[in-house]
């Protein structure tokens, strides 16, 4: 009887696919989540002016000494149930040994949104099958040391009126989901401030009126999951990363003693960088400097980071270093990347298995003090 039901719900979704996918796709086209750049700068501008001007009320500020308080910031998990859809799945251990071991040394953690993937589940399935994940977050919340932002993949944080409930049972504690939060960082020269959000921002389908993010949350997400229709997804969209990456930098290069840290697209940046035009710039230092051996090694690495990512921007050469992205906790061959602030740098670090065992890997770093001299050239 089991098998009759799948095969006709099987059968009722090709027939739904066959009608709706035309006219859904044109929907997703006129509400794109490709935002305009003048939405994402209002956007972008309002929360910070909102959490910098009323703190607490979208979202936390917090001073603090980057040589004396460690931070470290995560993003993208999207937990599932554990089924061949859970891209979380093959990640969980090396996330659960990056949390054990800031724990240990005592980092605050902020997670950028997206943590729960709630278009392709109902909330009680992630929860059940992700007690482990819980309880490590859990020791956060315990130390006061842990922040939740609101993604566009759980918008329902922010827009269910049960979620304090929830999330108050999930860390024994109240634990409020936020839109962003403000790191300001005190330095010897002054400060800057590391302004965090998931990255959604004027994103027409989830970052609209209340209306809106309730549409997405309880009926469009869910809707192209059951027509198995990705409509514009930054995360999976070559087009869609360069637009966002675009977007962030242009607004974050317009502000003073700021740096933006995103999440959203699942694509590491650093100094406003991507990988791969990191490794062009790294060609050229080579070449200047007559070291054909490390010349040589780029020259192996960029072909295989051009197959995941084939974009270069025109001014990479002397973009200011105002935008970070901090990758996500769902890469396939289960590596998570995310930046750390300690230690008085900012890092891009990546947790990958070595012989079978969780090991963390710093994969560009750069100084404070340097970092502000930079931004303020």
């Amino acid at each position: 009887m089991r098998k009759i039901l799948l095969a006709f719900f099987e059968v009722f979704r090709s027939i739904m696919k066959f009608f709706l996918r035309r006219p859904v796709t044109w929907l997703a086209d006129r509400v794109s989540s490709s935002p305009q750049q003048v939405n994402v700068d209002k956007a972008l501008s309002e929360l910070y002016n909102s959490i910098a001007d009323e703190p607490g009320k979208k979202g936390p500020l917090f001073a603090f000494r980057p040589d004396e308080h460690p931070v470290i910031i995560f993003s993208d998990l999207h937990k599932g149930t554990r089924d061949g859809a859970d891209d979380f799945a093959v990640c969980e251990e090396n996330y659960l040994a990056a949390l054990a071991y800031y724990n240990t040394q005592n980092f605050y953690y902020l997670n950028l949104g997206d943590s729960e993937e709630l278009w392709e589940n109902i909330l009680p399935n992630v929860i059940r099958f992700n007690k482990k994940t819980f309880a490590a977050e859990r020791a956060f919340a315990d130390r006061r040391a842990f922040v939740k932002l609101v993604g566009n993949h759980d918008l329902y944080w922010g827009n269910d009126p049960l979620a304090p409930a929830v999330l108050k049972v999930l860390y024994n504690r109240p634990q409020k989901a936020h839109m962003g939060a403000i790191l300001r960082a005190q330095l010897p020269d002054g400060e800057i401030d590391f302004f965090c959000t998931h990255g959604h921002q004027g994103d027409a389908q989830s970052d609209g009126n209340a209306f809106s993010k309730w549409f997405v949350s309880y009926v469009w997400g869910p809707a192209q999951t059951f027509l198995e229709i990705n409509t514009n997804s930054p995360s999976c969209n070559d087009n869609n990363k360069t637009l966002h990456n675009q977007f962030m930098y242009q607004w974050s290069e317009k502000q003073k003693n700021l740096v933006l840290i995103t999440g959203h697209t699942h694509q590491p940046v650093f100094n406003s960088l991507t990988h791969l035009e990191r490794l062009y710039l790294q060609l050229e230092e080579a070449k200047d400097h007559g070291d054909n051996t490390t010349a040589e090694k780029i020259l192996q690495e960029i072909p295989r980071r051009k197959r995941e990512y084939n974009h270069i921007g025109p001014q990479f050469r002397s973009m200011k270093p105002s935008y970070f992205n901090a990758g996500c906790c769902c890469f396939e061959d289960g590596n998570i990347t995310g930046i750390e602030i300690a230690d008085g740098y900012i890092r891009l670090v990546k947790w990958t298995k070595k012989n079978g065992t969780p090991q963390r890997e710093v994969a560009e770093e750069i100084h404070l003090v340097q970092l502000s001299a930079k931004l303020n050239a």
